[in-house]
């Protein structure tokens, strides 16, 4: 399964997908010029990793841990994310052991709320990780 790396800039979150060492994290700020380019590699990557886990046969039973440490997405980003976690959500539902890692700073109400609102359109339950800051 390849590895996708993307390094963070101001605009955009570092990505880094990484199935040798179990490395799986959306960190930063996500506000990229043209958000369906910047997620069209993501989306692709999550369908590749489906392919790879369906050519396996029986569900993996290695977990999987998606760590998402984002401080700020625009609504155009957040339509990528949620399309993202609902590709993880079908994979979770075919039992294979998908966990997301939202983080968020205790501070920051709306996107503990707009994180327990993605869990339920995408089918699949959170951890919610509070920073204390």
């Amino acid at each position: 399964m390849r590895k996708l790396t993307i390094d963070s800039t101001p605009n955009s979150p570092k990505i880094w997908f990484d199935t040798d060492k179990s490395i799986f994290e959306v960190s930063g700020e996500s506000r990229p010029e043209n958000a369906s380019i910047f997620y069209k590699n993501v989306i692709d990557w999550v369908i590749d990793f489906e392919s790879s886990l369906t050519q396996q046969g029986l569900p993996d039973k290695t977990p999987y841990t998606f760590n998402f440490n984002l401080e700020y997405f625009n609504s155009t980003s957040a339509k990528f994310i949620l399309d993202f976690l609902k590709k993880l959500g079908h994979l979770h539902s075919l039992g294979h052991q998908i966990v997301i890692r939202w983080h968020y700073e205790d501070d920051d109400e709306d996107m503990l709320e707009v994180g327990q609102e993605m869990s339920k359109m995408s089918k699949i339950s959170f951890e919610f990780i509070e920073l204390k800051v």
